[in-house]
């Protein structure tokens, strides 16, 4: 907040106003849009300018070398999946500062991923919260404590430490994703892991038709814009799941792919498909990674949870 109120124009009103929409500090400001400033406080575009103006003046907002982010890198952990096939294709686990998708059919093992990772982050970090916005109705205590048992967790209290909200809309979904900041810079809450279950469920059920098409995925990249900048911001892993649809006009391969297009695959760091494999296997391939070969692994999704075949 004093970082906000030091700016010229910005009293404590305005200051109130700018916090509560999400600009907690200086950079927040200095990357926004003069529109998006207007519409947050109600000041005039001149005002609104000024204080854009200002942040990116008090703020090295230019290069920095590869050995500066490399530096930073070494800020990202892992989480791991308990299963050491899958921590391998992705090199470790599932990386903080990134977004990661798992998208398949239905049964394919998308929402057990998101369960595991979960309790698999309190075993490693018992400081940890996780934040579960449940689109579909999946999120299962049930199920925690099942995985909590067989890692060894008090279940009791690794369901205490995961938030979960269920959302109604599609822009009820955006606002829960916005609402993760303000537990972290207003509430302290040490969150690692926001998982989204499923990504795309209200956006395909809420805009029909091809006419829909360009407003849906207007609202889905700003979506994706929101949990990117979470996930880079505080460090976190966002860990969504996506629906996949059947390519008509593809006749040989594989027709499934995934649901929001070109919006969601650039927006994502890590993409993985999932599918099932034989005798009650899954098989996990990743596609798309910014520094990791295509591969695969199967597993099989157990009890206690994920096993290698």
């Amino acid at each position: 907040m004093s970082e906000i109120t030091s700016i010229p124009g910005v009293g404590a009103a305005t200051a109130e106003k700018l916090t509560s929409a999400g600009y907690h500090d200086l950079l927040s400001i200095a990357v926004a849009s003069i529109g998006s400033l207007v519409e947050a406080t109600g000041v005039s575009e001149s005002v609104s300018r000024k204080m854009i103006q200002y942040a990116r003046d008090n703020l090295n907002m230019g290069f920095e070398s590869g050995m500066a982010v490399m530096k930073k890198r070494e800020l990202v952990t892992k989480i791991s999946t308990g299963c050491e096939g899958f921590n391998n294709l992705l090199e470790g686990g599932f990386e903080t500062g990134a977004i990661c998708e798992c998208f398949g059919e239905f049964g394919s093992g998308k929402t057990q991923v998101g369960h595991v990772l979960a309790t698999q982050l309190l075993k490693s970090d018992p400081e940890a919260r996780v934040v579960y916005i449940d689109t579909e109705n999946t999120f299962r205590p049930e199920r925690i404590i099942q995985l909590a048992t067989a890692a060894g967790l008090d279940h009791e209290e690794a369901l205490n430490k995961i938030m979960v909200a269920k959302a109604f809309n599609s822009d009820h979904q955006m606002l829960l994703a916005e609402k993760v900041d303000e537990l972290i810079t207003r509430d302290g809450q040490n969150i690692k892991l926001v998982v989204v279950d499923s990504l795309t469920a209200h956006f395909r059920a809420e805009y029909i038709g091809r006419g829909t098409l360009a407003e849906r995925q207007q609202k889905l990249n700003r979506h994706m814009s929101t949990l990117g900048k979470l996930s880079s911001t505080h460090n976190l892993c966002v860990f969504v799941t996506n629906q996949v649809m059947s390519k008509p006009d593809q006749f040989f391969g594989d027709p499934t792919t995934a649901i929001g297009g070109h919006v969601v695959a650039h927006a994502s760091t890590f993409r993985i498909y999932l599918r099932k494999g034989k005798k009650g296997t899954r098989v996990a391939k990743l596609i798309d990674a910014p520094n990791l070969p295509d591969g695969e692994c199967c597993f099989m999704v157990t009890e206690g949870g994920l096993l290698d075949v």
